[in-house]
This record gives C-alpha cells, structure tokens and sequence, in this order.
C-alpha cells in the first residue's frame, strides 16, 4: 500500500472525514456498476472482488473482504480505487474514479454501508433484462410422468416409453430384440465382466419360460464377479494405484484393502448413499466398524511425493487439493477444481468456495490401521509371541535398542538446527517424507514407552534401513545391517500378519484453511471455515461442520447433482455413452442430456428405491430398450450416427481388464478367487526397468495368481502394466469417469505376442483337444462357443479349415516353429495338429468380435 493512501484510509477509518448521508441507488450503485462492467471477467487480478451484491461485497476475494460496514480503511474496495500500483487498481479499464467519487465510497461504508436487497449492480442483470436462467443440473429433480407411446412401440418398462416416445417424436423405429446368444453374452459381460459359461448358454437357450432371462440377470446379481467388474468402473473414479507415483513410485503393501472394501460393498448392495457417506466419512461415523473406516481409503488414493527435500507443506497442499477436485468429480459432476486459482470460469464456483469445500478435508490425517480379514486373527495371535520374541531377539544381536536412542536424539537436533550437519539434514528429510505414518515428528517426539507397536516397529525398521546415511561406510558394514535387514525381512514374510489398510482420521488439534492466492501455498488470503457451494442445495446446520456434514450434505434428496451423476455413469457402463455424455461435466460446459426427462426419473426412481445399485442395473438390462439388437441400421447413418436417441443397443469394446479376463476365461486358465492382494502376472521383460532409477521391481506371481484377473493387476503409476495401457486402462494420477476406446497397431501385437495370450491360446488349444469332439467342424463349433458364444457360419468354417491346413502345412517344414507355440504336446494328438489348433485358437482370441460386446 502507498503511505500517503494508507494515511489516508487511517484518517478515514477514524471518522476523521464525514459526509452528508449517502443515497444507495442514486450515488453508490452507478460507481459499482461502472466498476463491474469495466472489470467483470477479471476478479483473479481484482483480488477476487465480486461487486454485484451485498453479499458477495461482504465475503470479498482472497485480499479480504470488499466492504466492512463502518470501517472503510479496512475495506479492500477503497484500497483498490485509491492505489497507486498500476496492477491493482480499480477499475482495470476507462477513467479512474474521481477523488470525490472515492470520497462517496467512503461516507457510504462509514454510514454502515446501507444496500437495499433488491439492488444488484451489475449491468447485464438490472431489471429491464432477466436473470441468467439456472443452469438444468442445479435446479431440483423433479419425478416427470411417463410419456404415452404408440401400442406399436414395445415397452417392457418406464426407460421404454421415455425412449420410445422419443423416437415415435422422430418417426424411428426401434431395433428389434437382439437374439437369446447375443443376448445372454452381453448381459454376462456387463453384470460380470466374465463372458458365459458353455454350461450357462446350454440352460438358457433350452428355457422356454417367458422369464429366463429375467432369471439369468437375477444369477448374474448374486454372483460374486459382479462386485469385480462394477468395482473397475469406480475404482477409476478414485484414481486408485498400488503405488505411490512421482520418481520413487513406492509400492503400498495395504492399497488393496480399499478394492475389497469396495468389491464386497457392490455384492451385497450396500446403498449408494451410505456407500459415498462412508468413503467421505466413515470414520467419523457413530461407532463406525472396520470397514466404515477403511472405506475412506477412497481418498488416500492421491499420488504421494516421497522425493529426498520436497517441502512437505506443498505436497500436503497438493493432496488437498486433489481430494477436493476428486470429490467434485466423483461424486458431483463437477469440474471443481478449476476454481483452484480464481472463480470458475463458466460454472458459479467461487474460489473462495473451493477452498470452503476443501476445509472439510484440512484436519484429515493419514492413519494405517489394523483391518483383519476373516480368519486372519486366529493364525496372527498363534504367531505373535514367537514373531515379538524373534524379532526382539534380532534387534538385540545387531544392537539396535543401544543404538537408536542416540540415532532418535541427533534427528531432534538436527531438526533444530537445519544446515549445521548436513548428513544429518538429508537423514531427517528421508525420514520425514518416507517414514510411512502420516506426521513422522509426532511419532520421534512421543516417548517411546508411549508408542504404540506398529509406531516403533515403523522407527525401528527405518532406522535400520536408513543409518547408513550417518555413519562411515567401514562402522555399518562392521554392523551388518544389511544382513540384519534380510532377516526382519524374511521373519516378517513367513508370520501371518494381520491386514492393515489405508484410512483417515480427525487430527487432535485443528487446522486453519485459507484461500491460496493464485493457488501458491505459500500465499495465504483469508482463512475460510468449511461451507459448501451456494448455488446448490443448502447445507444442514452444523456449529462444526466436519467431513460428515459434508457426507450428509451431498447424499441430500435436495442435492440436485449426486443422483443424476450415478444414474447417468450407470447408463453410460450399459449404453457406451451416457444420457449426458460428458459423465464428468454437469457444468454449463458440459453437454445437455439427450433425455431429460429420463435422466430425472432415473435419479428419483434409484432415490426412491432406497439408493439400491442392483435394483437399477436390473430396471435398465431388462428393458427393451437394452434388449435390441446392435446391428448398423443404414436409416440411422445421417439422422443419429453416434445413437443418441438409441434406436438400437450399442457395439462397445471391451475394457482393457475384461479383454484379458475373457481370454482367460476361455481358456480355462481363469483363478476366479475374488478379493486379496495385488498381483504380478507375466509381461515383456525389460518394462519394469523404465522406471526412474530401477526403483520398481516386478516379481512374477508364481502358481493361479498369475492367472487371475485383470482387477487384481498390481497398478504402478510409473511403468502401469503395458497390455491395460494399450487397452485404453484409466490413468490412475486423476478421477476418470469415462475410458476412450483407441484402436492401433500394438493392440493387435498385444494379442498376438503378449505372454499372457500366447499361454491363452496355448491352453485354449488343448482345452478344445481334450473337451471337443474329434471331427475338425465339431471341434471348431466347440471353440466358438467357448470364445464367442455362438455356432460359426459355414464360411467361417471354410475360410478356418483352409487356416488350419496352411498352418500344419508349414509346421511340417519347420517343426522347431511347431514346438516353440507348443512346447509340450496334447496327449493322443499329432504335435503338428495340436500346433494348428493353438494358431487358430489364437485367431479366435484375436477377432473383432472377441473384444467387442455386441
């Protein structure tokens, strides 16, 4: 601020200047006005100056409130009109504001900065012209009537006559209903991501009842495979990795415990609703179990920065951030976290709400917790006094308990006194951004007779990990500690540990939030109490408001937002776009929905039916809407060539799990265990070492777990497995709430090369040699319906049966090429002819028609 104005608002500020009384409409508004016309646009350089009502005066920007009735030197609105700084001033274009201009600024914030609240000062919304209408996704939802549709329009429920009518509207017929082969394979692959098993095609081709398929979507609910493959779909939208990413990209041993959390919260229904409130808050819930609280894993999800001398105050900040604009993106819709830096550029987001949203999350500390698996304890306490003792007994030999005290007092003094010994300054950043509790400083400063197990099994297993890095290399060689890490290492793999997971938990002692200026953490503007976006539903009352009321809050019927959001992501999985197809934009940059009507009473019915997910996959893959036939329709091709309207069911390529998990099923080489830990199955050597500085490891999985499936793929951000990547698998750094679908060249090498399908192909091969009949055309018949649920056509039988003979014909004159694709024979099968049938097994797994879901 210049001195001569900083005088000058102190005079004012005193009441040393006085006016005769101020009249709002006739002197203020036309100054406001004036200045919101010239600046409007601009409220980043403006401090986030918003001028158009009272209440938006009175909240103020980043630099404080724009008026403070009585007391104008405080005001941040005279400051700017009165500064001398080119780049702040007001307004940003046309005359500056005469001295006497200012000076009725003043008087009117002195006198009590009186507004009446039918005034607003903006031009563009001043009572000749009408207000901006509401945006469609912030206003309520509302249960619309069912449209009435023509008795030619078949309608097997509600979707089927907002659909219908609809198309009746436009003079479309519907496509007719797909046949019972396309059919159950489609419903197979959507409820379980798993195609049919031949056994399961068999039963319900010969059920004549008017409801078998009814009864196959009822199997496919109570299977425990729909939990995994609605769980991929979510588990996108949490941005879940088993890594921590950035340059050290460190593996997390308990990631996996939220994907069980979520798996098993799918199959046994749990309500939508209580789903979000416990991954927002469920350790805040009243008497909360295990579960509730390893349910808000869900944001520890966020990359973490574990890099020697990062500032831990910006990465803290950034994990806030990411959880904010996660949240918006999940749960809302929402592109929140463009208001970061300034107010939303199109949607009515301020910055200072973004940051009100993002004080939820500020007292949220990082906890690990103990979360048993069933059957897990009784093996853990049997085990326990002999892993304490042998441990005890480790330590003890290499001499550690004499020498961590010593080790715990430098680090206290190192951080006391930064720069005075620089070994000792890198060992103590080490320490605090790898040291795997959330706060490494409350666990060195508590007493460690206070400390709990896990606290100083944790300080101990970094000091002997780390110690090197203060001691001369001929004094930690003469310790062995490397020999001593080896053995902690192997005693803690072969005891039955208990599970732990991921979660969060309420920090004792609160934390402040204020709005960054610029987004700059080191730039604070003024603090904010937790409080969520005006322009939605109203928050409950709350005197603290805590990351529960939030939970509350966004799963209110009143929200405009969380239940069209779902419905719509639901649409999408079963449809390949949604009703509005911008699933992660219901801003005023999305896209409007295609059925308006539809999508409220979507979002009312799943309200009204207790939030209950099956429910609603049921109501949508029983319609007849869902039900037609995928098949081009040339009538289509210019009138609704992306099948907005959906006058037929939509091809969709599979995702890049669920093409792996289909090649495996086939085969028989599927592991169909669901939940546990990450795996490692085969992939092309040389990927593992693209990471920074070979810090990743990749240790193949040995016996089924290397065959299970694609859900279960340990997830490393740094070097993600390659045949998810080409396959279009989400990018774990962010919430995705929609994969693309990309077809090139190395997806067909993908399938032709990759160990996986090659192993695929080779046990397909002996599957249809040993299972089918001995005639070629039986066996090949045997071979589609294992791959593609359906008989080939003679055609394809013809242009195979040539296949197969070219590929016998040059494995009789290169039998080593012959053993190379099958190493080990088909008992009573010719080698070459058991060779042909892997090569054509590994066409079929390589169709168009394999990946697609028709």
């Amino acid at each position: 601020m210049d001195v001569a104005v900083g005088l000058l608002l102190t005079f004012v500020g005193a009441g040393m200047l006085s006016a005769a009384e101020v009249d709002f409409t006739r002197e203020v508004a036309p100054l406001l006005r004036s200045h919101c016309s010239a600046c409007h646009g601009a409220q980043q350089q403006m401090g986030g100056l918003r001028l158009d009502s009272r209440e938006a005066a009175l909240r103020g920007g980043y630099s404080g409130p724009a008026i403070k009735p009585g007391r104008s030197g405080e005001s941040t609105l005279i400051l700017m009109v009165s500064s001398m700084n080119p780049k702040r001033f007001m307004p940003l274009s046309g005359p500056r504001l005469t001295s006497g201009e200012v000076d009725t600024l003043r008087a009117w914030i002195d006198q009590g900065a009186a507004w009446p609240a039918s005034e607003i000062t903006k031009d563009q919304t001043s009572p000749s012209t009408p207000a901006k209408p509401v945006h469609w996704s912030f206003r309520p939802v509302g249960r619309p009537g069912l449209p009435a549709v023509s008795t030619q329009m078949q309608v097997r429920n509600p979707i089927d006559a907002f659909i219908r009518a609809r198309l009746e509207a436009e003079g479309i017929k519907p496509s007719p209903e797909a046949d019972r082969t396309t059919l159950i394979r489609r419903v197979t692959l959507d409820l379980t991501g798993l195609p049919p098993t031949n056994t399961e095609l068999d039963q319900f081709l010969s059920d004549s009842r008017p409801d078998a398929y009814e009864r196959v979507v009822d199997r496919l609910l109570r299977s425990q495979h729909y939990g995994e493959k609605w769980a991929r779909y979510w588990l996108d939208l949490s941005r879940y990795a088993d890594s921590d990413g950035y340059e050290k990209d460190n593996v997390r041993p308990h990631a996996w415990r939220y994907r069980n959390y979520v798996i098993d919260a799918l199959n046994r229904d749990l309500p939508f609703d209580q789903f979000l409130v416990e991954q927002l808050a469920g350790d805040l819930l009243p008497d909360g179990t295990v579960e509730q609280k390893v349910a808000t894993g869900f944001q520890r999800n966020a990359v973490t920065n574990r890099e020697d001398g990062i500032d831990l105050e910006q990465y803290r900040n950034e994990k806030l951030i990411d959880r904010t604009a996660t949240f918006g993106t999940a749960y809302l819709g929402l592109t929140v976290g463009c208001a970061q830096c300034h107010d939303h550029k199109y949607d009515p987001l301020t910055q200072r709400e973004f940051y009100q949203l993002l004080a939820f999350f500020t007292n949220a500390e990082e906890v690990d917790v103990e979360a048993p698996l069933p059957g897990e304890r009784g093996p853990y306490l049997a085990a326990l006094p002999v892993y304490r003792e042998k441990r005890r007994t480790l330590l003890a030999k290499y001499h550690v308990d004499e020498l961590q005290p010593a080790w715990e007092s430098r680090m206290k003094e190192a951080r006391a006194h930064p720069g005075k010994w620089p070994d000792w300054d890198k060992a103590y950043t080490v320490f605090q951004v790898q040291f795997h509790l959330d706060d490494a400083d409350k666990v060195l400063d508590t007493d460690p007779a206070q400390r709990t197990q896990e606290q100083a099994d944790l300080l101990t297993d970094h000091f002997v990990i780390n110690y090197f890095r203060v001691i001369a290399k001929d004094v930690i060689e003469s310790l062995k500690f490397s020999e001593l890490r080896k053995q902690l290492e192997e005693l803690k793999s072969s005891t039955p540990l208990l599970s732990q997971a991921q979660t969060l938990a309420e920090a004792a002692v609160p934390r402040k939030t204020w709005i960054l200026i610029r987004g700059d953490y080191r730039s604070h503007g003024v603090e904010v109490q937790p409080a969520t976006p005006a322009f939605l539903n109203p928050m409950p009352g709350d005197p603290a408001p805590s990351r529960l009321t939030l939970a509350t809050w966004v799963v209110s019927r009143d929200n405009p937002l969380t239940a069209r959001v779902a419905v719509n992501r639901m649409w999408q999985e079963f449809f390949g776009r949604g009703i509005v197809r911008t699933s992660n934009d219901f801003g005023r940059q999305g896209d409007k929905p295609s059925h308006p009507e539809l999508l409220d009473w979507l979002a009312t019915n799943f309200m009204d039916g207790g939030w209950q997910v099956k429910r609603m996959h049921r109501l949508i893959v029983t319609s007849a809407t869902y039900r037609q036939s995928s098949k081009a329709r040339p009538d289509l091709q210019q009138i609704d060539p992306a099948n907005t309207l959906v006058a037929r069911q939509s091809r969709i390529r599979l995702s890049a799990e669920l093409i792996r998990d289909s090649a495996l099923a086939a085969s028989d080489l599927l592991y169909p265990v669901v939940g546990g830990r990450s795996v490692r199955p085969a992939q092309p050597k040389g990927v593992a070492d693209l990471a920074y500085a070979s810090h990743v490891t990749w240790k193949e999985s040995e016996g089924p777990d290397r065959y299970r499936r694609g859900l279960y793929i340990q997830m490393q951000r740094t070097v993600p497995y390659p045949m998810l990547v080409n396959f279009d698998a989400a990018d774990a750094s962010v919430s995705v709430c929609q994969r693309g679908h990309s077809n090139t060249p190395l997806q067909a090498l993908n399938l032709l090369n990759d160990p996986v399908f090659v192993e695929a192909a080779q046990a397909l091969a002996m599957r249809i040699l040993k299972e089918g009949p001995p005639a070629f055309s039986e066996r090949l018949k045997y071979a589609f319906r294992l791959c593609l649920a359906r008989q080939p056509t003679p055609t394809e039988i013809d242009s195979l049966a040539s296949y197969f003979d070219t590929q016998k014909t040059m494995f009789q004159n290169d039998l080593k090429a012959a053993e190379v694709l099958l190493p080990f024979g088909v008992k009573g099968n010719d080698p070459l002819d058991s060779a042909a049938w892997a090569a054509l097994a590994s066409v079929l797994l390589n169709l168009d028609e394999f990946i697609t879901r028709e």
